[in-house]
């Protein structure tokens, strides 16, 4: 379960479930880099691993753009002369509303950060990896792609498309010895606290459908599977989609919003 000396780029690093992967890899001896689009998110988390005695790099980055998103793994090989893991956690949100309401520019957006994101990290990586000799790339696929979540429709899409990639990497990539997995998870996010805000009987109806009855915590829960696959207790697992959610995915509580009512019956 190492990952001392492993240097790891995780964007979104700067709040939420980022930050909780980006503590835990630093306090395990990994060398951190942080991307994110937002400075002063991301420069914290930079001081939490510093202050502990951890290695860390802050690097600006906005997943909806490529050059960010090269520069980033270009930014970590120079400081830290390589890379060996990248975990593709930052998506950006749109309003939730429905289906037949959500914009082409949202639909972009989501595209763009999602997998578009996570497309060009997996590139931009691989010739790092393949001067170590391999790598381990972590995506972040989400359960509301797999229910078909209300007034996500453009972040499901996005989801389901980076599952779709993570698999054909690694078909392709285990000849170079690149692991690629996914994670499905459930914790207190930055998407947790806004759908808590915009409902406060949300909470409650999720954990109706969790065997756990609770929510998990980004660096209790969701960090340590994340370092699993980042090390070589994890070397033959790849192509996979992992749970992390408390068995959330075994009975979903309802998405749909109080404020919608049934079809109306056919005439």
């Amino acid at each position: 379960m190492s990952v001392e000396g492993k240097v790891v780029l995780i964007t979104g690093a700067g709040r939420g479930i980022g930050r909780g992967i980006a503590l835990a890899f630093g306090a395990a001896g990994a060398s951190v880099v942080v991307a994110e689009r937002d400075e002063p998110d991301g420069r914290s988390v930079v001081q939490e691993i510093q202050g502990t005695g951890g290695a860390a790099l802050f690097v600006r980055c906005d997943v909806s753009r490529r050059e960010d998103v090269y520069g980033a793994v270009k930014a970590a090989a120079d400081h830290f002369g390589g890379l060996d893991v990248l975990v593709n956690n930052a998506v950006a949100l749109t309003p939730n509303v429905l289906l037949e309401d959500k914009t082409d520019e949202m639909l972009e957006l989501t595209i763009s950060t999602g997998m578009w994101g996570t497309w060009w990290g997996m590139r931009a990586a691989l010739p790092e990896f393949q001067k170590r000799g391999g790598g381990r790339i972590i995506n972040f696929y989400s359960g509301d792609a797999e229910s078909g979540a209300w007034l996500h429709s453009d972040y499901n899409a996005s989801k389901s498309a980076v599952l779709g990639l993570t698999r054909s990497a690694a078909a392709e990539w285990g000849r170079y010895n690149v692991l690629v997995n996914a994670i499905c998870p459930a914790a207190k996010g930055t998407t947790y606290h806004l759908l808590e805000a915009q409902n406060p009987r949300f909470l409650d109806r999720w954990l109706r459908g969790n065997p756990l009855g609770r929510m998990g915590e980004p660096d209790k829960d969701i960090a340590p599977v994340v370092l699993f696959l980042a090390s070589e207790a994890s070397r033959y697992i790849t192509g996979e989609m992992i749970h992390v959610d408390g068995g959330q995915h075994l009975a979903r509580s309802s998405s749909k919003p109080e404020s919608i009512g049934s079809a109306p019956p056919p005439e």
